[in-house]
């Protein structure tokens, strides 16, 4: 056989090699780059292997079968077809940022836990906001609790503070967490209705179990339909303890207050704002942080010891109850600023996992039974969603402070221990050895008691809080829970499961379930349900759980929608821009056009939206500034009647000139002007109106509207 001939260097082959090699290059992080001929990185295989042609598969002749040696085409649709996780059973809509911790104070004489011994200590973090019921695909304002879960990269291990929006829940005992869920979500015959709690199934769970009927005034309440991720409180829900390092406990409870206040929107306002933009929540939070709008909430707690929680009216396990703040004030600890966006969706905020037993050194667990169970069940859920016990090794799961153990192997592991010996006690002095100073403790807490299944008698009141929380509210809240209620029944086709809660209802506030009974034709009112202690007057309204009472009365964070049409007055706009820009809000123009229209001075102004996809509902106040060439046309557009209307039916506050009192007219809202339809002539009537704006909301306004007009005692 010929000896096959050897190729110099300076063969074609030798050339290719050194061509090759200076296409190389190593990124800031160390990663190698290969670069192709226009100067992109290579496209390869996830094996390295570079490709050269990714627009067609190997085959047999232009229109011959597909060779099963494409090993590209492959792996390509291999991992397409596996690149969906299983979404989360509940909280699976969600939407997370970056940010930081900043410690107020040293908290060393309640806590050992690191990130709280040194004032101005930071603490890198990851948040996500999510709604329980809904699937991925829900729109972000369906009427449901918000998921507030903060994963703190502590330099102890990670803390991961998995709360809601609301700070009790529906159930006392994690063991009917799967009724609850499988009750509220879509019915499994049909597979509707999704990410809504108006049908038969969630109801009748309800109706069945009374120790919900606090979680329900909440659910039914504005609280669930908030305006933004950045205007909400956050809830850790369950009584924790802060241990010191000698052991002395302290029982607290967390809470994340929004810098930027409380808001939220009216039913037929996330109605409409569903279908005009169903990812209005994350576009708003990613907004804001691109602009370097940083989102800010302080982390604020309620302590108390044991002598406290015997001496308080209700149970601190329950998690169907608080502690009103006028009794236990809140003490702020310190700040969350959520200042990045995830560099990928799927690998931060789809894959993050949460697990209430993430906690450090210096923070425990009460005995609240639906803590428990969640500590309990967590886990579970990581391993049936990220594939196997390895998740931790995702850098959005792992922590940021040195991490040693002898766990090894296993699905996708990243890294396994190294050397010799992989368990302990050892006689060759290697690996991790535990730390009895500087480990985790559990406080010693001291239990008896026989084996049981059994509900304490002081989890027993369902409804004297749930009543505090209704007459807490005011008067357009109260009407908001009554048409909420009535809405969802209505839905409901059981006649008796209706009947059932009307006489909870009765039980909290008999004019709350006679006006719910009446929207709904009740001919009769049913009697009250059996309660196992009756409901309690003596408790006082608490203004801390009215959004109304707690709302910013500022109108920073926020946005002006201003509609501009051909001949408009500039200087009104340069002036209504600079005034509101000065109250950190934002100002979006909405035009017939989207390229915009042309002023009064003839200059070109450039327009956000246009008027069919820039609706009042997606602002929190509204101006029109016309002009009388243009009047005429803006009034047979439809979109801009229902622009002006439902600003006026969601209690908006509206600025207009001179010029827009024909669109005024049109709308239905000329006769019914109020001290929230402001007429802007000049610079100070400008100001005038933007320092009005903190209000957010011309509630007087509300009954004289079909929005809220009803033929019962609420209105």
């Amino acid at each position: 056989m010929a000896k096959r001939p050897t190729k110099s260097l300076s063969s074609p082959a030798a050339d290719a090699v050194a061509i090759h090699d200076q296409h190389l290059h190593r990124g800031a992080g160390g990663e190698l780059h290969q670069f192709a001929e226009d100067g992109h990185d290579v496209l390869t295989t996830s094996q390295g292997a570079p490709v050269a042609d990714d627009q067609n598969s190997l085959r047999v002749g232009p229109r011959g079968p597909l060779l099963v040696d494409d090993f590209h085409f492959r792996e390509k649709i291999f991992h397409f077809d596996h690149e969906r996780i299983p979404e989360r059973v509940v909280h699976a809509r969600g939407y997370g940022a970056h940010g930081f911790f900043e410690t107020y104070e040293s908290l060393s004489d309640i806590t050992r836990a690191d990130l709280f011994q040194r004032a101005g200590e930071k603490t890198p973090v990851f948040v996500r906001f999510s709604t329980v019921a809904g699937n991925k695909g829900s729109a972000d304002l369906a009427r449901d609790v918000r998921g507030f879960a903060v994963k703190m990269y502590t330099k102890e291990g990670n803390w991961d503070l998995v709360g809601n929006n609301i700070p009790v829940f529906f159930i006392q005992d994690a063991i009917k967490f799967p009724d609850l869920i499988h009750a509220a979500k879509q019915e499994p015959d049909r597979a509707f209705p999704q990410a809504q709690t108006a049908h038969d199934n969630f109801w009748d769970f309800i109706s069945l179990t009374p120790e919900s009927m606090h979680m329900v005034m909440w659910i039914m309440s504005d609280r669930t339909i908030p305006r933004s991720l950045r205007f909400m409180e956050g809830f850790g829900v369950h009584t924790f303890r802060f241990v010191t390092a000698d052991e002395k406990s302290t029982f607290v409870k967390f809470h994340w207050k929004p810098k930027l206040g409380l808001q939220s929107v009216a039913w037929n306002e996330a109605v409409k704002i569903n279908g005009a933009d169903p990812d209005f929540h994350r576009r708003d939070l990613w907004n804001a942080i691109q602009a370097g709008n940083f989102p800010e909430w302080e982390l604020a707690v309620q302590l108390f010891d044991q002598e406290f929680a015997d001496s308080f009216d209700f149970d601190v396990l329950d998690p169907t109850k608080i502690i009103p703040e006028e009794i236990l004030p809140v003490r702020p600890i310190g700040r969350l600023v959520l200042d990045r966006m995830p560099d990928n969706f799927f690998a931060e905020t789809e894959q993050v996992a949460f697990m209430t037993q993430n906690v450090p050194p210096g923070i425990d667990f009460s005995n609240d039974p639906l803590l428990q169970g969640r500590n309990f069940s967590y886990l579970d859920t990581q391993l049936k969603r990220l594939g196997g016990p390895n998740f931790t090794h995702l850098p959005i799961n792992a922590p940021k402070c040195p991490m040693h153990n002898l766990q090894q192997d296993g699905h996708m592991a990243m890294r396994n221990p190294v050397g010799r010996t992989n368990y302990q006690p050892n006689s060759h002095g290697e690996g991790p050895r535990e730390s009895p100073a500087r480990g985790y403790r559990h406080f010693p807490a001291e239990e008896q008691g026989q084996k049981v299944r059994l509900r304490p008698e002081s989890f027993a009141d369902h409804y004297s809080q749930a009543r505090q929380f209704f007459i807490s509210q005011t008067g357009p809240e109260q009407r908001h829970i009554a048409m909420a209620l009535t809405f969802e029944l209505s839905k409901v086709e059981n006649v008796a499961i209706r009947e059932r809660m009307v006489s909870h209802l009765l039980n909290v506030d008999e004019t709350l379930a006679t006006t719910v009974a009446q929207k709904l034709g009740f001919q009769s009112m049913p009697k009250p349900a059996e309660a196992a202690m009756p409901t309690r007057q003596d408790l006082d309204a608490s203004p801390a759980l009215s959004i109304v009472e707690k709302g910013p009365k500022r109108f920073e964070g926020r946005k002006l929608g201003v509609l501009i049409a051909d001949g408009f007055d500039g200087t009104l706009l340069k002036a209504l821009t600079k005034a509101v820009v000065a109250e950190k809000a934002d100002v979006e123009l909405i035009a017939p056009k989207v390229g915009g229209v042309t002023a009064e001075d003839g200059s070109l102004i450039e327009a956000h939206h246009m008027i069919d996809g820039g609706p009042s509902v997606l602002f929190d106040a509204v101006v029109l500034l016309t002009s009388h060439q243009a009047i005429d046309d803006l009034v047979k557009e439809a979109t801009a009647r229902d622009f002006v209307a439902d600003a006026f039916q969601h209690c908006k506050y509206i600025g207009y000139d001179q010029s827009a009192l024909p669109l005024l007219e049109k709308a239905g809202v000329s006769g019914q002007l109020d001290q929230g339809t402001i007429r802007l002539s000049n610079a100070n009537e400008i100001v005038a109106f933007v320092a009005e704006l903190g209000k957010l909301r011309v509630w007087g306004r509300e009954p004289s509207v079909k929005l809220g007009k009803a033929s019962s005692p609420i209105v």
